[in-house]
């Protein structure tokens, strides 16, 4: 059984070396591999010299850097945390455990029922990850504590089926909503959240990067659950053509006479126009479910593959 643990860096060297060397004492038996994103502070040659496998993602974002780790290595357990030296490695065991013993395909570290909110004082990172947490659990009906955690272990399975979309920091949500919409095992385990130490920095802008989390869900709502998304959007038309149909309709059925004629063509023509969404949804369901299929197939091709 083969364990790596990845870690994507953009200009983390007063942290990324103590991250190397914890991981080093925790695990030993562990490939780890630094992915460095362009940093301009020598990260790549501090985690070369504390024994980490460096590589380059030159395309800027994490959606990037971890779509060339997964792309890149083979492995059983995939590691993945961030190269600040805000989650505590010791946390990485238990989630090699659940991996291999197929008991999860992607296991989730929990900042939120632990430290985060008394560690990290950013008030606005602290109620948009709240905000993420509601959207994700109402529109795919789950019950998740962390949806932006940068600490996670994933299976062979996982990293190998994860088409990903993301190019930035939206890439969490994005992982989280896939296991969710496609039946892989989640496990999720509280752990101890720190923030950053003196000089290091966040990479995240809270407005900015809010704003691209909030428009990838939009966007998976869309793309996962085309009925619901459809039907509301259809549903929402036909209110709004009924709002101002019936009080044309009560006239008539008083006066026997129909006013507002060109209301009522519009009317009309919102109400073709939601029928015609309603339709959209109903097709791109079935085209959902069978590439669902599709991606079982994927998933039996993979086990034989291991298998041999």
């Amino acid at each position: 059984m083969k364990t790596v643990v990845l870690i994507p860096c953009y200009n983390e060297a007063p942290t990324i070396k103590k991250v190397i060397l914890d991981f080093k004492k925790c695990m030993p038996h562990a490939e780890i591999y630094v992915y460095d994103n362009n940093s301009s502070d020598g990260t790549d040659k501090i985690a070369e010299s504390a024994g980490a496998i460096v590589r380059k993602e030159f395309k800027q974002g994490k959606g990037n850097v971890v779509k060339s780790m997964f792309m890149d290595i083979d492995a059983d357990c995939y590691i993945m945390v961030d190269g600040d030296d805000t989650y505590p490695a010791e946390s990485a065991i238990e989630f090699e455990k659940l991996v291999l013993s197929n008991e999860a395909d992607m296991v989730i570290g929990d900042r939120l029922s632990s430290t985060y909110f008394e560690e990290n004082d950013r008030r606005f990172h602290n109620s948009g990850n709240k905000l993420v947490r509601k959207f994700i659990n109402l529109f795919f009906k789950s019950n998740l504590n962390d949806i932006m955690t940068g600490m996670r272990a994933f299976s062979y399975d996982f990293v190998k089926s994860f088409p990903i979309r993301s190019k930035e920091f939206e890439i969490e949500t994005e992982m989280s909503v896939f296991a969710l919409t496609n039946n892989f095992k989640i496990k999720e385990i509280p752990i101890d959240y720190r923030d950053r130490k003196e000089g290091s920095e966040s990479k995240l802008n809270t407005y900015r990067d809010g704003f691209k989390v909030l428009r990838m869900i939009f966007s998976l709502v869309r793309n996962k659950r085309p009925l619901f998304f459809f039907t509301a959007l259809s549903l929402i038309l036909l209110i709004i053509a009924g709002i101002h149909f019936f009080p044309i309709l009560f006239n008539y059925f008083v006066t026997g006479t129909v006013l507002r004629i060109p209301t009522l063509i519009v009317i009309s023509t919102v109400v073709i126009v939601a029928t015609i969404i309603l339709f959209t949804g109903v097709i791109l369901h079935v085209l959902k479910r069978q590439h669902e299929e599709r991606l079982d197939y994927h998933l039996i091709l993979l086990n034989r593959f291991k298998e041999e």
